[in-house]
């Protein structure tokens, strides 16, 4: 009997704080100075968190590429946030309007969102392919040094250009050097995942108010699209720190925040119509 009221106690306890956790980040999503200046914060990161790099050590865990942080969320970026980004969406509108067709046409923004970037990752990679060339080092790094005169590029070594390689990513799968126009794909990527959850789980403080009870699945969906857009800040700033490229992650950052602002504050706010997107998850379009 003690066993079980105390059970009940702890589950109570966890129940308050998912509550209070949830109503205190929804309050601050929700405010003004969040809204309209959450997208600037994350220009600033993008232009001066490279500077970061003249303090941070290159032996840190976060200076390695094959960190499992960058191998198990770089690559599926967007996936992740349309799981966890849709579930909340779904689930949110089905509890103001319980209507499955109407939370389906929430999901709409996703749908757009990923065939924007699937279709701009592949102008990009084509553009980069086109602008680019392939090249083999001709001597090793320390043969570089003592031959200078023979150099093509004195900080990347000498380089002999291969005619038979076309691709950035085959040239580097042979092991050689690419050089090109280049765009940062994962800056791209996570500034657009960032700022498209900061305007899908803002909704939440509003459809509080609504007076419905939200169960503690949805909070906890909600705390967890939270939880993702800060590790997608956290990865930003450790690409910026450790692997600076500049100015492919400024380009990359600035195409990310375009796309966010043409899908979202743009053909977002249409007026009523087949062709509106419904952006919010609590207001009907």
């Amino acid at each position: 009997m003690a066993l079980t009221e105390m059970l009940y106690k702890i589950s109570r306890f966890l129940h308050w704080a998912v509550v209070w956790f949830s109503d205190l980040t929804a309050g601050i999503l929700a405010h003004l100075l969040f809204r309209q200046h959450f997208h600037l914060l994350l220009s600033v990161l993008v232009v001066f968190g490279p500077i970061l790099s003249f303090w941070v050590s290159k032996y840190s865990i976060f200076g390695n590429k094959n960190h499992y942080l960058y191998r198990l969320f770089l690559q599926s970026c967007f996936g992740w946030t349309c799981i966890f980004c849709g579930s909340f969406i779904f689930l949110l509108s089905f509890s103001i309007s319980n209507s499955v067709f109407h939370s389906l046409r929430h999901l709409s923004p996703l749908a757009v969102s990923g065939t924007f970037w699937t279709l701009l990752r592949s102008l990009l990679t084509f553009l980069v392919d086109a602008s680019g060339s392939c090249f083999e080092p001709l001597i090793s790094a320390n043969d570089a040094h003592r031959n200078s005169g023979d150099l093509l590029n004195f900080k990347a070594g000498p380089l002999l250009l291969l005619r038979g390689i076309k691709s950035k990513e085959a040239c580097l799968k042979a092991g050689l050097k690419w050089q090109g126009c280049e765009v940062s794909h994962e800056l791209l990527i996570l500034s657009f995942c960032c700022l498209l959850l900061s305007e899908e789980i803002s909704v939440f403080w509003s459809c509080i108010g609504f007076g419905k009870p939200l169960g503690a699945p949805l909070r906890i969906l909600f705390m967890l699209c939270v939880f993702l857009m800060s590790l997608w800040m956290f990865l930003i700033l450790c690409l910026l720190a450790h692997f600076p490229l500049f100015p492919s992650q400024l380009v990359g950052g600035a195409l990310g925040y375009l796309g966010w602002k043409g899908l979202y504050k743009d053909w977002g706010v249409c007026k009523p119509g087949w062709c509106c997107l419904g952006i919010t998850g609590c207001q009907s379009c």
